[in-house]
C-alpha cells in the first residue's frame, strides 16, 4: 500500500514518502510543532490531515501515494487538510486513470493441499461447507413478512428449540419488496437471485419460502428458473393457496417441526479452509481505517486465498477512485473491464438519480477524518491484499471462482452483505472506526476495530483490536489474529455480535428500478 511507514512518537504518520500530508494520530493544537517539524496552524483533530508542504489552488492532495482530491484553495504546511480546503476538483471529480490491465499481477504462494489450516464445519450434501447450522424463513414479498416472524416466534416460545442443541437458530428473512416492480426487469432479477442465494446458502441446513401469492414475485416462477422442487429441507406456500393467516402459520410450524431433526443431524467435521468464503466488509469508517483495519484484515484474506479460500471486496461507491489498483491485478484484461463496466454503470446511476460519487462519505466518516470518496476507497480496496482478483460478479451472483473476488453492491452494509451472502459467503469480516453495530444471520460477523480509543469503548461490539498497529504491531502478525479467529468461528466459536443477538434484521435485497 505504500513504500514507507514512519511513526515518530505516535503522534503524527506518514504513510508514503510521495505524500505532501500526513496523520494526527492524536489532536494537534494550535501552535504544536509535528516531529516533521512543522508548526501547526489549526487545530487538526485525532485522524485527520495536516499539509506537510505547500499546495497550489488545483494541486492534487496525495495520500497513500495517490491522489485524494485537489486542493480548493492555496494549503500551507501545517494547515488542517479536510472539506474547507480538498475536493474532487473541477467538472464531476472524475479522474483519468491508467487500469494497466493484469500487469500487476503476482504468483500466489498457494499453500500445499496437505498443510491447508482447517476447521470444524457443516458439510452440505451438494459439497458446500456451513459455518452455522439455521433453518431460515424467506418471504417472497413483504405481504408475507408478518406470517413469517410469527412462524419464528412461534418455534421460539415452544422451547422445542432445546432438544436440538446443533440448530443455532430459526430466522425470519424479511424485507419490503417483492412486488410493484417490473417483471424480468433488473430490480426483479437481482431479487430473485438473493432469495435463491440465501435459501442455498450452506450456513442454512433448511429454509422454507412463503408467499402472498398475487404478488409480482411468484415463487413459482423461482423454482421453474433455478430447476427446483420442495423436498425435506425446502418448502414453500402461499397464505392465498393455505385459506388464511392462520392456517399459513400452522403450517410453518409444522413444516420447521419436521425440519428439525433432519437439520440437526448435520455434525461438524474436520475440513480445510478451502472451504471458507469471506466477505469483506467496512462501516463507519475513520482516519484509521486505511491504516490499520483494512490492511491488516486485507493480509488475512491473502492467507485465506494462500490456503485455497475465498474473500469477496464489495461496495462498488467505495473503490471508486481506487479501482485501477484492482485492475492492475485481474488475471485477465476481461475480468478487469467487467470491473470498470460496473463503475461506468454506477456513475450513469447517481446521474440518473441526481447525486454523485462523492456522496458516500457519510457524516461520521468525515468526523473521523476521511474527506472524499477517493480518499475513503483508496483504504476501503486495503481490504482486497495482495493477490491477483479472479472474478467479478453482479449482485448476488453465485460465487463459484476461488481467491480474491469482486461482487458489484452498493456501499450500505446490510445491502452489501446481503448480496455477498445470497452469493454464498459463509463468514464475513467488518472493520469500522466508528463503531457500527452490525450482525448478519446466518453468517457470523467479526468486528475488527480501528483505533484502541473505540475498541476500549465498544468492546463488547469488537472482536479484534487493530489499533495496536499505530504502536508497532505488524500488520501480518495483525492479518495472522485474523485468519486464526476466522478459523475459530468458523468451527462454532461466537462473535460479539452474535453473542448480543445481532442479525435478525440484516437482511437487505438491494432494490434497483421504480416502485410501481
Amino acid at each position: 500500500m505504500s513504500e514507507t511507514m514512519t511513526r515518530p512518537e505516535a503522534k503524527t504518520l506518514v504513510l508514503n514518502s510521495a505524500d505532501n500530508i500526513a496523520v494526527a494520530l492524536s489532536n494537534l493544537e494550535v501552535g504544536a510543532e509535528t516531529p516533521q517539524g512543522i508548526i501547526i496552524r489549526r487545530r487538526v483533530p485525532r485522524g485527520h490531515k495536516f499539509a506537510t508542504q505547500p499546495v497550489r489552488a488545483g494541486e492534487a492532495i496525495i495520500k497513500f501515494g495517490q491522489i485524494i482530491g485537489f486542493a480548493k484553495d492555496a494549503i500551507e504546511p501545517g494547515d488542517w487538510v479536510h472539506e474547507h480546503n480538498c475536493g474532487m476538483g473541477a467538472g464531476d471529480g472524475t479522474i483519468a486513470r491508467d487500469y494497466q490491465f493484469s500487469e500487476g499481477v503476482l504468483p500466489v504462494d498457494m499453500v500445499p493441499t496437505a498443510e491447508r489450516a482447517t476447521f470444524e464445519g457443516y458439510v452440505r450434501p451438494n459439497g458446500k461447507v456451513g459455518t452455522r447450522n439455521y433453518i431460515g424463513i424467506l418471504t417472497s414479498v413483504n405481504c408475507s413478512a408478518t406470517v413469517a416472524k410469527f412462524m419464528a416466534e412461534a418455534i421460539n416460545r415452544s422451547g422445542i428449540l432445546e432438544d436440538y442443541p446443533g440448530i443455532d437458530g430459526v430466522i425470519p428473512f424479511v424485507h419490503g419488496s417483492g412486488c410493484a416492480m417490473e417483471i424480468d426487469g433488473e430490480g426483479y432479477k437481482i431479487f430473485r437471485r438473493t432469495q435463491w442465494g440465501y435459501t442455498a446458502n450452506p450456513n442454512l441446513g433448511a429454509a422454507l419460502l412463503v408467499g402472498l401469492g398475487c404478488e409480482a414475485f411468484q415463487i413459482g416462477r423461482m423454482k421453474e428458473h433455478y430447476g427446483i422442487a420442495d423436498s425435506d429441507t425446502f418448502q414453500t406456500m402461499t397464505i392465498q393457496e393455505i385459506g388464511g393467516t392462520q392456517k399459513m402459520i400452522d403450517w410453518g410450524v409444522e413444516r420447521i417441526k419436521e425440519m428439525l431433526p433432519i437439520a440437526a443431524a448435520a455434525k461438524r467435521q474436520t475440513v480445510d479452509a478451502s472451504h471458507l468464503t469471506l466477505a469483506l466488509q467496512c462501516g463507519g469508517s475513520d482516519g484509521y481505517s486505511g491504516i490499520t483495519a483494512n490492511p491488516a484484515l486485507g493480509a488475512a484474506a491473502d492467507l485465506l486465498v494462500r490456503h485455497g479460500g475465498t474473500a469477496i471486496l464489495s461496495e462498488t461507491p467505495e473503490i471508486y477512485g481506487a479501482e485501477h489498483l484492482l485492475t492492475r491485478r485481474a488475471v485477465s484484461r476481461e475480468v478487469g473491464e467487467k470491473l470498470i463496466e460496473r463503475i461506468h454503470w454506477w456513475e450513469d446511476y447517481t446521474q440518473r438519480n441526481r447525486g454523485e460519487m462523492n456522496n458516500n462519505p457519510s457524516p461520521g466518516n468525515k468526523l473521523g477524518g476521511l474527506t472524499t470518496i477517493l480518499e475513503k476507497s483508496l483504504g476501503a480496496a486495503a481490504k482486497g491484499g495482495t493477490t491477483p482478483l479472479t472474478a467479478v460478479y453482479e449482485y448476488a451472483e453465485p460465487v463459484t471462482e476461488k481467491g480474491f473476488v469482486f461482487m458489484d453492491t452498493p456501499g450500505f452494509d446490510p445491502v452489501s452483505a446481503t448480496g455477498q451472502v445470497a452469493g454464498g459467503a459463509n463468514i464475513l469480516a467488518f472493520t469500522t472506526g466508528r463503531g457500527s453495530a452490525y450482525g448478519c444471520k446466518p453468517v457470523p460477523s467479526i468486528k475488527l476495530a480501528t483505533n484502541s480509543e473505540l475498541y476500549g469503548r465498544m468492546t463488547d461490539d469488537m472482536d479484534v483490536n487493530c489499533g495496536d498497529i499505530i504502536d508497532g504491531v505488524s500488520i501480518e502478525d495483525k492479518g495472522q489474529e485474523i485468519f486464526d479467529l476466522m478459523l475459530r468461528v468458523a468451527s462454532g466459536e461466537k462473535t460479539k455480535s452474535e453473542a448480543l443477538g445481532y442479525g435478525d434484521n440484516e437482511f437487505v435485497p438491494w432494490q434497483v428500478g421504480a416502485v410501481m
